[in-house]
């Protein structure tokens, strides 16, 4: 199989590559070409440079977002058909009427660069951008409800993840980025406006999409909404609360902003009509002050959730044992002194290698009742050791919530007490806890304690629309672009893509 000359393998990929099938789009999509096999595309097409732009010089290789879409969905024709067999839909009663939601994540990832090559060491970063195709429901044509016919079990593996675009690009260079995600924008604004009529189980059917941008951290988003990094005063990219707010009242807030609204601030914030000072200016426009570039779905993001709160327990345990309670600004020593006592602790008795940067396994790990009662071994006063339990304790409880694929099924009696639970955990942070969140708080235990709930309303679900999925490829990325790719430049990225 594996072991075939080149040319069967190309004739082998071209029909498991997008750009394989017939379809057409009603209304045709502006600005994109009607011809359906389009196989990999330089990222760069589709973008016209103005005479003032220098031009992007990065290496990037894509699909075209339909042909990608109609791929995915050929891949799920058997499950489709199925789908409606089990709902009882007469299969030639649905034609019309199909729609399918979208997940779309986006991540950027660190060095990626050759390890074993000669020459200068260069920062090589990538961005990929992916989506997964999260369910597929149909009108029937007594049209009362919508009946889910597709449902996609392991929303975040990288199995159903399917990779649009790969960019050797920073994420933080926001002008590279915004030009090759600039045609997928287009591409995506355009599909909006329009049905996909595609051959499904035989017979030619239409189908609607709805985009969700959820995959996206928290750095990401915010570069997207042109709002400020996240060091901002506005500290949420939910709602508008201020960090000192939000850690007066941790957990009473709604969500507010949208794509839209981060647009009108985004003009208020360019032309100033109220002639106002910087300071108002921005506190008007909560701090957006880019912009809006790729509208994203308000929602926090699980896996930075997890691995912000995590970083957050492992600096309380800090201060918790040097007792920074009863102690005025103490110095760097003695709190690297505590760090240490601290990391020793969690070595020995849990064989938690201290790191660099906290990840999601570590994360996993810190945030356990065995995990505080190490480190409660280490804390001196009694009801210090209590309250770290029951913070812990109350943790743990709200945890699978947002971790969930489906809270109400996995978890029902967690997401009933949600709220509850986070009161008690903010009524500790503000009494026992004080010295922590006196004027500030950090911007994921914000949402957690804020947010959950009402996103688990709105969505069913946080961990499904998590950016895992996108998060996991990564690392398939790395080794086939060392391990697997025919080797060169040019040919890397469509290896990879493929």
């Amino acid at each position: 199989q594996i072991f075939q000359p080149l040319h069967t393998l190309r004739a082998a990929e071209k029909e498991l590559l997008p750009g394989f099938h017939q379809f057409e789009w009603q209304p045709a999509l502006k600005n994109v070409s009607t011809s359906c096999n389009v196989g990999i595309i330089n990222g760069l097409s589709g973008w016209a440079s103005s005479v003032d732009d220098s031009p992007a010089d990065t290496i990037t290789r894509r699909f075209r977002y339909d042909v990608a879409l109609v791929s995915a969905l050929k891949d799920l024709e058997e499950d489709i058909m199925e789908g409606l067999r089990d709902s009882g839909m007469e299969d030639c009663a649905c034609t019309s009427g199909f729609s399918v939601m979208i997940k779309e994540c986006c991540d950027g990832m660190g060095d990626v660069s050759e390890k074993h090559g000669g020459g200068p060491v260069v920062p090589e970063k990538a961005v990929r951008f992916s989506f997964t195709v999260m369910s597929v429901s149909v009108l029937a044509d007594d049209g009362e409800e919508e009946v889910t016919i597709f449902t996609e079990a392991k929303p975040n593996s990288e199995l159903s993840c399917k990779p649009l675009c790969l960019m050797f690009v920073d994420e933080s260079d926001h002008e590279t980025l915004t030009a090759v995600l600039g045609p997928i924008v287009a591409e995506r604004n355009a599909m909006k406006e329009s049905r996909l009529i595609l051959s499904i189980g035989g017979l030619p059917r239409s189908f609607r999409f709805h985009f969700r941008g959820t995959g996206y951290d928290e750095k990401m988003v915010r570069e997207m909404e042109g709002l400020e990094a996240s060091g901002s005063t506005y500290i949420c990219t939910l709602c508008d609360s201020s960090r000192a707010e939000a850690s007066q009242n941790m957990v009473l807030h709604a969500i507010t902003r949208n794509h839209e609204e981060n647009l009108e601030r985004y003009e208020i914030w360019r032309t100033n009509p109220f002639s106002e000072s910087a300071d108002e200016l921005r506190d008007r426009v909560k701090g957006v002050s880019a912009k809006p570039f790729l509208e994203t779905q308000p929602t926090l993001d699980a896996l930075h959730c997890d691995i912000g709160n995590a970083t957050e327990f492992y600096k309380i345990f800090q201060d918790e044992i040097g007792e920074v309670y009863q102690k005025v600004s103490p110095s760097r020593e003695e709190r690297r002194s505590w760090r240490a006592a601290l990391d020793k602790q969690l070595r020995k008795k849990m064989k938690l290698k201290p790191i660099m940067r906290m990840n999601g396994n570590y994360a996993r790990r810190l945030m356990t009742q065995e995990a505080v009662e190490v480190v409660c071994e280490l804390v001196p006063s009694e009801e210090r050791r209590e309250a770290l339990r029951e913070l812990m304790r109350l943790y743990l409880q709200m945890k699978p919530v947002w971790r969930a694929t489906c809270p109400a099924k996995e978890c029902p009696d967690q997401l009933c007490r949600y709220s509850f639970n986070s009161q008690r955990f903010a009524d500790l942070l503000s009494s026992n806890f004080k010295y922590r969140y006196n004027g500030k708080i950090t911007n994921y235990l914000h949402k957690t304690l804020a947010h959950v709930p009402e996103i688990i309303e709105r969505d069913g679900s946080i961990g499904a629309w998590a950016s895992e999925g996108n998060e996991s490829a990564n690392k398939l990325f790395r080794r086939f672009r060392k391990m697997n790719a025919r080797q060169s430049k040019s040919y890397e990225l469509e290896d990879v893509l493929k």
